[in-house]
């Protein structure tokens, strides 16, 4: 099949990915290392924004800020947990802010891990290969 695939992926499963931040800049740089790594992606501003392309989209992945205006990230997290559509689809935690109790919170509302900004390629990459479900 798909020689190109990288290591861990089985060849034509491709991850749908979506993304959740206020900042345009982080959005963007998020779209383009996952869209070269050949996954699909879309991008929502806010919590609510992404709660309504959740259904639509049925992301293999959700990476969530966790400071955004009307519905922060642990607010939106616990939304898609309670779900049982989504229950199942990791969420990783996308923060400027390094520290212990974010993280223990971003565990408390059901995220599986906890990325900090600004991220490298490398590390956005790593986090869906050890995340993503299995297609």
């Amino acid at each position: 099949m798909d020689s190109q695939a990288p290591a861990g992926m089985s060849a034509g499963v491709i991850s749908k990915v979506l993304v959740i931040d206020d900042s345009n800049t982080i959005r963007r740089s998020a779209e383009i290392f996952l869209k070269q790594a050949g996954h699909q992606v879309v991008l929502a501003e806010d919590g609510f924004d992404a709660l309504s392309k959740l259904s639509d989209y049925q992301p293999d992945l959700v990476f969530c800020d966790i400071l955004m205006p009307r519905l922060d990230g642990y607010q939106t997290c616990a939304i898609i947990k309670r779900n049982p559509l989504f229950a199942g689809v990791p969420v990783i935690m996308l923060s400027s802010k390094d520290g212990l109790f974010d993280k223990a919170r971003g565990r408390m509302v059901g995220s599986q891990d906890y990325l900090t900004k600004p991220f490298t390629k490398d590390q956005l990459l790593q986090a869906v290969q050890q995340h993503r479900r299995a297609g």
